[in-house]
């Protein structure tokens, strides 16, 4: 995200927002600020709230108690119409019995729009989404994909200030779904609209958001940049939500100039700090697969036994079991690999001093 947005004032804010359904409580007390210009995702496991925050943001969604801002105005009360967001649902939604330039004209002529000036903006959102040569086709006589295009091309027809994206892609088969994630990314570089995007595919969410927003049981738990969040992870459901990880219990030792030195296993290491965590006493790291070495027994200062190999074309996972510390997943290149394990072989494995992360929820 470009340093203009994470300076600009907040174009929709979210304050102190609940909602319970029972004694289901979907949102617990969320506070978001939302910059103009970002691509925000709203990330989490079903039922982790994402999808009511969205709902609440578009009017669809009644709170029980909090706000809803918009260029500070509260528009809590506002119907979604009333709102003038551009939503785009997981089915497309779009209407059978008008052609595609007609779904995409709909939200103009309902603006009351000449026609001239309507047929012309519909030509330039079928471009934008290459879809101008099916304007004459019924929706059923489209791909999946090419649903989604036109609905996304709808969306953007009366040049809403922000896009509220529902798992746009989630019904689409993995080869088309990357894909669409370029184009979206793409289109969002060249509109300069305000996305919000819940999915609950984590790696969507990295390869396309400026900025993440990790929700679990109605509650924020970590936001940030893909990087920060994926590097950093402040709690365990983050770390392993997130990408995957290895979990050591260690006990840190005290500080050596700039680290932190844990002991596990009978082995001591380099520790980054972490705001929040004791410098002192027991604690939980977050260990990324991607960042373990394998090598020969007595190249590194783990030893343990290979239990299982996935081959992943341009990876290879491998499980390896350690007398302390259990399961270990090593994650490394297939190409020019420094050791070709084998089920039952004996390798050793280690890690730089900055490769583990300290947890606050140890």
């Amino acid at each position: 995200m470009s340093e203009g947005r994470q300076m600009s004032d907040p174009i929709l804010s979210v304050r102190q927002a609940v909602k319970t359904y029972g004694r289901f409580r979907a949102l617990d007390a969320v506070d978001l600020d939302i910059r103009k210009g970002e691509f925000l995702t709203l990330l989490g496991p079903s039922g982790s709230g994402k999808t009511t925050l969205l709902s609440a943001i578009a009017g669809f969604t009644a709170l029980d108690s909090g706000a809803v801002h918009a260029r500070g105005a509260d528009i809590s009360r506002l119907p979604p119409e009333k709102r003038d967001f551009a939503m785009v649902f997981q089915g497309y939604a779009l209407f059978p019995t008008m052609t595609v330039a007609e779904n995409v004209g709909y939200p103009l002529r309902v603006r009351r729009w000449a026609k001239p000036a309507l047929q012309e903006r519909v030509r330039e959102c079928l471009d934008l989404v290459q879809m101008g040569q099916f304007a004459d086709r019924m929706p059923t006589q489209l791909s999946g994909g090419q649903q989604q295009r036109i609905a996304l091309a709808r969306a953007l027809s009366f040049r809403p200030d922000v896009l509220l994206l529902d798992e746009p892609l989630s019904a689409l088969d993995k080869k088309l779904r990357a894909d669409l994630q370029w184009e979206l990314k793409a289109l969002h570089e060249r509109l300069g609209v305000t996305f919000v995007y819940v999915t609950h595919d984590q790696d969507e969410a990295l390869s396309m958001s400026d900025r993440i927003v990790i929700l679990k049981d109605g509650a924020i738990q970590q936001e940030g940049q893909p990087g920060e969040l994926y590097d950093w992870p402040r709690t365990r459901f983050v770390a392993n939500f997130l990408g995957k990880s290895n979990f050591i219990e260690a006990r840190m030792t005290g500080r050596e100039g700039a680290h932190l030195v844990a002991e596990a296993a009978g082995q001591k290491f380099a520790v980054k700090p972490t705001a929040g965590v004791a410098e002192t006493g027991a604690g939980c790291l977050a260990l990324r697969p991607e960042r373990i070495r394998l090598g020969h027994p007595g190249e590194e200062p783990f030893t343990g036994r290979v239990r299982q190999i996935s081959y992943l074309g341009e990876r290879c996972q491998v499980l390896v079991d350690h007398d302390v510390l259990g399961e270990v997943l090593v994650s490394q290149p297939t190409w020019h690999a420094g050791v070709r394990p084998e089920p039952r072989m004996d390798v050793s494995f280690g890690w730089d001093a900055d490769a583990c992360v300290p947890l606050t929820d140890a």
